[in-house]
């Protein structure tokens, strides 16, 4: 098999696995801008692959996933009553819906 000819692995993901990858929606001004142009931002699990990604946001919101790209925010050194600490690395994911799909995460 060559280089370019990779398989395409799907990735089956049962509800509780998909609850556990993605773990709340990102609401923010940059994201909210992304979403008027069919990209959702959620943060998941900071060992969560992009298929799994994928394949969760795939079941629990029934829309077609075209990409998923992540990053991880690295957490700040902070001081808590003089003694330094540091918070948890983040993880999210941009996922980009295929045309005419959307997720409504206002709700109703």
């Amino acid at each position: 098999m060559s280089v370019r000819a990779r398989k395409r692995v799907t990735t089956a993901v049962s509800k509780t696995a998909a609850y556990d990858t993605i773990l709340r929606p990102i609401i923010t001004e940059k994201a909210t801008i992304a979403n008027e142009n069919g990209q959702v931002t959620f943060a998941v699990a900071i060992n969560a692959t992009k298929p799994q990604i994928k394949a969760a946001v795939e079941m629990l919101f029934n829309v077609k996933v075209m990409a998923v790209n992540t990053i991880v925010q690295k957490g700040k050194t902070k001081t808590f009553r003089g003694r330094p600490g540091r918070r948890s690395d983040i993880k999210k994911a941009m996922v980009t819906l295929a045309e005419g799909q959307n997720i409504d995460l206002m709700g109703v």
